[in-house]
């Protein structure tokens, strides 16, 4: 791979206009990302990237986008584009197209975003005219594929913006039928925080020759996140949230949930608590998703509760704290959460609130960042430190926390059987003269063996033992 020493983004060859724009956006010097893959594109090549979040992968798609229309690139005809953007949510679709209007603002360019959960009508308008650039989620591509509304034939351009997350969310079948639909030659960039196997697969069936660029370590957080875990039954966990997010320090903060249920019943919980808060996922509306964003942004509230949906689609300035209320079940996606803070060069907290239950996704996500966190105590002093960063006036205690929860039942069942452990011979002999379902039911689970796994499988295995 060609190594391309920048210094400004005068040296990248882009047209004055896209110049001129990221100039008046106070930019001067393009990050490692843009500094490989905007040259590798301009010169026609087809980009595989690989960079964490938040280091600056839009503009670096983007410019080069736009350059080519300020160069006098041909106009696309009616229901054509020029070139497809392809990401994995609304959020994230949006800030892609604002990203082209920032950039384009001395461009004459056209730019249409086509997602789920909003109107078709204004969608398909937009596309009559023909677009240069159409930012879209496969599925309500796909929809108006079928439907004639639109064209890729003559589409020059793809780029598979988050590519990990669309394979995650199951898009990969339709990715598939719509990079078969595209006309080759044509230039396909494929950018991803992660590069698993299907991935790959995926760059070799539809790209030739492709500039490998990797520059950072994948799934690493950025150093600048000042991270620490906090072990919490899970009934406690959102009074200390509350107790988190009052302080001072805290001016702007994301809470990230497992479930919708879970997110508004955290955010119905903080308001209660005097703790300004939004919730956003994927049961609201378009409407409803669009408000919350702007009222964060604005300021209008202080929190942002959010699910996975949020992990990777929202590129929000100045974000002081991430708060992991509850773990995620894929470890990839800890990294992608605590990417919204410490954005742009700056600094941000990370907060981990962790119960018996999650131990084991902790220890996933510690070995995917290859490090432990620190785990701070829970206690008053320590909860205003965190959340201001002060780790001197923090207590942090590892191995006594990690100690007193490793000794700790797992859940209500395992607190159960655990109990007649204790009490001598007598029981054990008991359970030797059980037969048949009885004596399964009444095995201890394995020392990593998580008891509230939710898949319907392991329930159903669950509920027969009891029954039995």
């Amino acid at each position: 791979m060609k190594v391309y020493v920048l210094t400004t983004f005068s040296d990248l060859g882009l047209a004055e206009p896209i110049l001129r724009a990221v100039t008046a956006e106070g930019y001067e010097t393009p990050t490692p990302i843009q500094a490989t893959v905007i040259p590798a594109m301009l010169a026609g090549r087809d980009v595989l990237g690989i960079a964490q979040t938040g280091t600056g992968k839009t503009a670096a798609f983007v410019l080069p986008l736009l350059d080519a229309i300020a160069r006098g690139g041909r106009r696309p005809a009616a229901r054509q584009c020029g070139a497809l953007i392809l990401v994995p949510t609304r959020e994230l679709a949006q800030q892609v197209a604002e990203s082209v209007r920032t950039y384009g603002q001395f461009t004459r360019h056209t730019v249409a975003v086509v997602v789920g959960g909003a109107k078709h009508g204004p969608q398909i308008r937009a596309l009559a005219r023909g677009v240069d650039i159409l930012v879209a989620t496969p599925g309500r591509l796909e929809d108006h594929l079928s439907a004639g509304v639109v064209s890729l034939e003559r589409a020059t351009t793809v780029v598979l913006d988050e590519a990990d997350q669309m394979l995650d969310l199951g898009f990969m079948p339709a990715i598939r039928r719509i990079l078969g639909k595209l006309p080759r030659p044509r230039r396909t960039m494929l950018l991803s925080a992660t590069m698993p196997p299907p991935i790959r697969e995926l760059a070799r069936a539809f790209q030739t020759d492709p500039a490998e660029i990797a520059v950072t370590p994948v799934s690493r957080p950025v150093e600048a996140i000042d991270q620490s875990v906090v072990h919490v039954p899970s009934a406690d966990k959102r009074a200390l949230l509350a107790d988190y997010l009052r302080g001072d320090a805290v001016d702007r903060a994301l809470v990230f949930t497992r479930t919708k249920r879970g997110a508004d019943k955290v955010m119905q919980h903080l308001d209660k608590a005097g703790v300004s808060s939004a919730a956003i996922h994927g049961n609201k509306s378009q409407g409803q998703r669009e408000r919350a964003l702007q009222a964060f942004r604005s300021g209008g509230v202080r929190v942002l509760v959010a699910t996975d949906i949020a992990a990777r689609g929202l590129d929000i300035d100045g974000v002081t704290h991430v708060v992991n209320y509850e773990l995620p079940n894929v470890p990839e996606a800890y990294v992608h959460r605590i990417g919204r803070t410490a954005r742009a060069g700056r600094s941000g907290i990370a907060i981990t609130l962790c119960d018996p239950t999650e131990r084991k996704l902790l220890r996933d996500i510690e070995r995917l960042i290859g490090r432990s966190l620190a785990v701070a105590a829970n206690d008053d002093a320590t909860v205003r430190a965190v959340a201001a960063g002060d780790h001197g006036a923090a207590r942090f205690a590892p191995s006594t926390m990690t100690e007193a929860f490793d000794d700790a039942p797992e859940s209500g069942d395992d607190a159960t059987r655990r109990e007649p452990r204790s009490r001598g011979p007598k029981p054990v002999a008991k359970r030797q003269h059980r037969k048949g379902p009885r004596r399964q039911r009444t095995k201890a689970p394995s020392r990593g063996q998580r008891l509230d796994d939710a898949s319907p499988r392991t329930g159903l295995e669950r509920m027969l033992g009891n029954l039995g």
